[in-house]
């Protein structure tokens, strides 16, 4: 059995999504070809939800929760014990390099807090950093970037 809900985002993502559409079938197939694939129902419903976290930040992203650009992100204890140093420095490296801005961070930081997994690593929250910029407009560029680096495994270090 294939219990964890980043195994069935990933899934989706792989199976159903590429850059230029979203979700082909709606949920209740889905649901069962995940129950055929062998994730249970209880994780195919967490990642639905997680999914429509996401849908419903890009709809909610409003002009006064956007950050000051001269601002500093603190983490509080529970985002540093999710995100360790180096998830931390690598969202940060990011938003140098101009693949995310101060908005989209904060959408990463609140997909990777939602994500129920025990040992978050920087795979996870580069998956989520794609997640992410593949569901933000004009983010097209980005997300073929973030792509690269994930699939290549030679895009180990960013430049």
């Amino acid at each position: 059995m294939k219990e964890n809900i980043f195994e069935v985002i990933m899934y989706l993502f792989e199976n159903y999504m590429d850059d230029n559409s979203e979700l082909h079938t709606d949920q209740e197939s889905l649901s069962v070809e995940l129950k055929q694939a062998g994730f249970l129902s209880s994780e195919i419903s967490k990642a639905f939800d997680w999914l429509e976290g996401l849908v419903s930040l890009k709809e909610k992203t409003l002009p006064h929760a956007m950050p000051n650009k001269l601002s500093i992100r603190v983490y509080n204890q529970s985002e540093q014990k999710k995100l360790n140093l180096e998830c931390r420095g690598y969202l940060l490296r990011l938003e140098q390099i101009h693949v995310i801005n101060e908005i989209t961070r904060e959408l990463v930081i609140d997909r990777s807090m939602a994500l129920e997994t025990g040992d978050f690593t920087l795979d996870h929250l580069k998956w989520v950093v794609l997640l992410v910029l593949f569901n933000q407009p004009d983010q097209e560029e980005a997300f073929l970037w973030m792509e690269d680096v994930i699939l290549d495994p030679v895009h180990t270090v960013l430049h």
